[in-house]
């Protein structure tokens, strides 16, 4: 997490993680990732909220995928998106993700939600960087690669 974190980037949010990260991360500044999430903006996809006293927070409403696309093209840190698993889902169906970094544990849940769920396009990535922990979770770094070739693997 510390790779991850440890430059300058701004957060792009759902609404549901907005409101439990900023019901806990503002009061945490003497961490490491407090001190980064509240130094981050935070641009935050959702049809309801307008405005919150978290600090460095912008609310994208109305044409939220136009709007994404509009940030991408600017001088600026890095976008990182953290949980959001429904606003993932939108970002992923109009190409707006150029890399993951997949954490994956050791464990099987059997149902819950999907990363990869229905209405993902298909697309290619290339392995970046992966390591494995002493207690087997695998952080993966994934960059878009284009488009799918099929034939071998």
């Amino acid at each position: 997490m510390g790779e991850q974190m440890g430059h300058p980037f701004d957060l792009l949010l759902g609404r549901k993680t907005f409101e439990i990260f900023a019901s806990y991360w503002p009061q945490r500044d003497e961490t490491d990732v407090g001190a980064a999430f509240n130094k981050a903006r935070k641009y935050v996809a959702s049809t309801t909220l307008t405005r919150h006293e978290w600090k460095n927070t912008a609310f994208l409403n109305g044409d939220v995928v136009a709007e994404i696309r509009k940030l991408k093209q600017q001088e600026g840190p890095e976008l990182q998106v953290h949980g959001s698993a429904n606003f993932i889902q939108t970002l992923m169906a109009h190409d707006l993700v150029d890399e993951f970094w997949l954490k994956i544990f050791p464990v099987t849940i059997g149902s819950g939600k999907r990363l990869f769920d229905k209405g993902t396009i298909p697309a290619a990535y290339t392995l970046v960087e992966s390591k494995t922990t002493p207690s087997g979770v695998i952080s993966a770094k994934l960059r878009r690669a284009g488009e799918v070739k099929t034939g071998s693997f």
